[in-house]
Order: C-alpha cells, then sequence, then structure tokens
C-alpha cells in the first residue's frame, strides 16, 4: 500500500489527466445487473482506452478480474473504492506497475479537494 503521500500524488494525477477520461466499474454475478454489463462491456468504451482512469467499485472477488481487463487494455490508473481491495488484487497491480489508490480513500470523499491540488 503506498503512503500517504503517494497517495494524494496518484489522486491528483488520476484527475489531471489531458484527456480525463474516467470509467466506473461496478459488478454483480447477476448478468441483468448494470454494474455486470460494465464489466462485460469495458473494452467498448469510446477512444482509446488507455486513456483512462476507472474507479472500481466491485466485491474483492471480482476486483482482480477487472484489474486484469484494465492492464490488458492499457489502463494504467484505477482507484479500488473502500472494500473492494483483495490481496491478490494489490498484487497483480504491484506487479503489472499500475497506479492504484487503495486502502480508504474514497472518491466521493476525496476526488474533488483532490483534483484541485
Amino acid at each position: 500500500m503506498a503512503s500517504q503521500a503517494a497517495t494524494a500524488l496518484f489522486i491528483r494525477e488520476f484527475f489531471s489527466s489531458a484527456e480525463q477520461k474516467f470509467a466506473v466499474v461496478g459488478a454483480s454475478t447477476n448478468r441483468s445487473k448494470f454494474g455486470n454489463k460494465v464489466l462485460r462491456c469495458l473494452s467498448s468504451l469510446p477512444g482509446t482506452l488507455s486513456d483512462y482512469h476507472v474507479s472500481i467499485i466491485t466485491p474483492p472477488t471480482v476486483t482482480k478480474s477487472i484489474l486484469e481487463e484494465a492492464h490488458k487494455n492499457g489502463i494504467r490508473r484505477v482507484w479500488l473504492q473502500p472494500g473492494v481491495e483483495s490481496d491478490a488484487a494489490l498484487e497483480f497491480a504491484k506487479e503489472k506497475g499500475m497506479q492504484v489508490i487503495a486502502g480508504g480513500p474514497c472518491v466521493l470523499e476525496n476526488g474533488i479537494p483532490a483534483a484541485q491540488l
């Protein structure tokens, strides 16, 4: 897990992309649920996928597969919302050199102030 200073830097970078494209992924095992549809449609986002920064709101058991799909599509910055982390997901992200915000900060609580830093 990153230090507070590193997390603050990641938050600033998360919102300072020149393109400022963001995606939110939330998954359900029920294929009729919106989150599951978003998961299955990740590769159909408009534009270049590697331009996206992704906020993930999934059960911890699904998070690693979301990160695998994101990495496969060139997405390097992800924000794991509180409670979605798993050791396997965090290890995968570290191995692949992804920038990860994890360990408690919530985009709704920290995103707006962080974007103004």
